[in-house]
């Protein structure tokens, strides 16, 4: 019985309070359907949350309802990769066939249908979720009826970090060993905390979530702070559209993680680590929790690890439908059981970050490049890319492109030759545009392929590799709608929390919808920029500050997009 069920669960989480606020919102949605006013009152109850606390919660995160939904959910992606492969049309003709003028829940309650911003399906565009499958190549009567599974396919000319991809059972930890898995920690054993330091600086190793931060600063800053208590946080909120890299690593190598975060909790004296999955990732969730409590049993993972004196558990939490959650300490906001608002900082994660304590936060793909690193040396790590930007980086490629999936570049790769080796536009048609670095990334124009996928190249020409998205849009890509697309995913996905961003996206979501109505003001090519520029330079955090990188790239590039119809661009 559902209602007993979260009885028993609440009372089991009781002791921890607030922080197991989300978790328990999620349970009483995943058990009901929806959370009923009821059983949002019995979770503030119990977990010592006030009502209006508990109902904000609730009303911040997309995946969250307090009214009915439907037997069935189908959750239909139109980011820019699955709107150029068709997805807006695919969602317009299932509203059309379950005779729903707008998403919501069908009249005999069997199916609630909901457009999303991005699944993190790209290379199966166009995609959707039922309930918790993922589906790729979509259609009306694939939706109704899941049957696929959702495979991505993984390039490289030499394979580092997706190495066991494809070799390995994911939930096997013997398979994991036996090609060479936990061999990091025991050379992290070895050398020491201080010597760690000293490898990560010498490495050059940088964040692959998509600032590019130096990962031994974040490291150093946190295995100094004072306090008894520290975190490991994996970031593996993967909200960016375009980008599912991290999905592909998770899926299929998630002990490599798990040993990357290990290997960082002895490096700064931590004991718990969280990781923090997006809602829209069902098959991650369990396949991350499997591999922990597996870990767990054999000894890496808990107390006294591998005879070490080490202790080191780790902890999964969900997300519940909120890009803003993907910036640090939005994510800390969410895992302690609050709304995903953005801190102020400094002061910096490394010294108040979760539950104001000092915390390392990294993504994914850099806890596995972690593991790469403690397993082979500094010297064999710096062989991959180059001094600036060392290591194997892993690229999401889709959109209008022949072979979707994931590319890893191990040496110095042009856009060109990356989009070359994914087979090139699809169906032989023309390159009309690039978005690199996803959603909040920049267009590139077919004259500008010869750049390196390198940090120093792509910020020498303006642009960045952000998380590592490569959308493809061909000639007969609507380029209007994808800047209409990006306009509203920003206006959706801000947290409101600061007004350049939360009055910014809303008025550049607005511009956008008139310019790809062609009933654009005059003046409004001037109000796009200036909108632009003021999130750029004002903004609290990082949302509002790219949120219209895409836009003033493109208004560069192809100025006749916003002047033909009589935007009323000053000449």
């Amino acid at each position: 019985m559902p209602e007993t069920q979260l009885k028993d669960y609440l009372g089991e989480i009781a002791p921890e309070g607030r922080t197991m606020l989300l978790p328990a919102l999620l349970k009483a949605q995943k058990d009901f359907g929806f959370i009923s006013k009821e059983n949002a009152t019995e979770i503030g109850n119990t977990l010592k949350v006030p009502l209006a606390d508990v109902m904000g919660v609730i009303e911040f995160y997309s995946m969250l309802f307090t009214e009915p939904t439907g037997e069935t959910f189908i959750r239909v992606c139109t980011s820019p990769s699955c709107s150029a492969r068709g997805g807006r049309s695919v969602h317009e003709q299932l509203l059309h066939q379950l005779d729903l003028l707008k998403d919501g829940a069908t009249a005999d309650g069997k199916y609630f249908v909901e457009e999303v911003p991005c699944l993190g399906l790209c290379d199966k565009a166009p995609s959707a979720l039922v309930d918790e499958t993922a589906v790729g190549n979509i259609t009306p009567e694939t939706l109704l009826n899941p049957q696929n599974e959702v495979i991505t396919n993984v390039y490289a000319k030499e394979n580092v970090i997706t190495r066991r991809i494809g070799k390995v059972n994911p939930a096997s930890l013997d398979d994991y060993i036996a090609h060479e898995g936990f061999l990091s920690f025991p050379n992290a054993l070895q050398i020491g905390p201080e010597k760690m330091i000293e490898c990560m600086a010498d490495s050059g190793i940088l964040g692959r979530g998509g600032a590019s931060f130096p990962t031994k600063m974040k490291w150093e800053g946190a295995a100094n702070a004072s306090g008894e208590q520290k975190y490991i946080v994996c970031n593996s909120d993967e909200a960016e559209p375009g980008t599912f890299k991290d999905r592909v690593i998770i899926e299929n190598d998630p002990f490599s993680v798990l040993e990357g975060m290990l290997i960082g909790g002895y490096a700064i004296g931590a004991t718990k680590g969280y990781i923090y999955v997006r809602g829209e990732y069902p098959k991650v969730q369990k396949t991350f929790q499997a591999a922990i409590e597996t870990a767990r049993a054999k000894g890496y993972l808990g107390e006294n690890i591998l005879d070490s004196g080490f202790d080191f558990d780790i902890e999964l939490r969900s997300g519940a439908g909120a890009y803003i959650c993907g910036e640090e300490t939005a994510l800390f906001e969410s895992i302690e059981g609050k709304r995903g608002f953005p801190r102020l900082k400094p002061p910096f994660p490394t010294t108040h970050g979760l539950f104001q304590k000092p915390t390392v936060i990294n993504n994914v793909e850099t806890f596995a490049n972690i593991s790469l690193l403690f397993r082979t040396g500094v010297d064999a790590y710096r062989n991959y890319g180059t001094e600036k930007s060392s290591g194997p980086w892993l690229f999401s490629v889709s959109g209008d492109v022949t072979n979707p999936g994931i590319y890893e570049i191990t040496s110095p790769t042009t856009l060109r030759e990356l989009l070359e080796w994914a087979g090139s536009v699809k169906d032989g048609e023309k390159l009309q545009a690039i978005l690199l670095g996803g959603a909040a990334g920049k267009f590139v124009h077919p004259d500008q392929l010869d750049v390196l996928l390198t940090q120093e190249d792509a910020r020498a020409a303006g642009l960045t590799l952000g998380s590592g998205a490569v959308v493809v849009l061909s000639e007969n890509a609507e380029l209007k709608q994808t800047l209409a697309d990006l306009g509203h995913f920003f206006s959706h996905e801000s947290c409101g929390k600061c007004y350049p961003c939360q009055l910014g996206t809303q008025r550049q979501a607005e511009i956008l919808d008139r310019s790809l109505a062609e009933s654009a003001l005059e003046g409004d090519f001037s109000r796009l920029e200036d909108v632009g520029w003021t999130m750029t330079d004002a903004s609290l955090c990082g949302l509002g500050q790219t949120a219209a990188s895409a836009v003033l790239s493109a208004m560069d590039n192809w100025p006749e997009l916003f002047t033909a119809e009589g935007v009323g661009h000053e000449q």
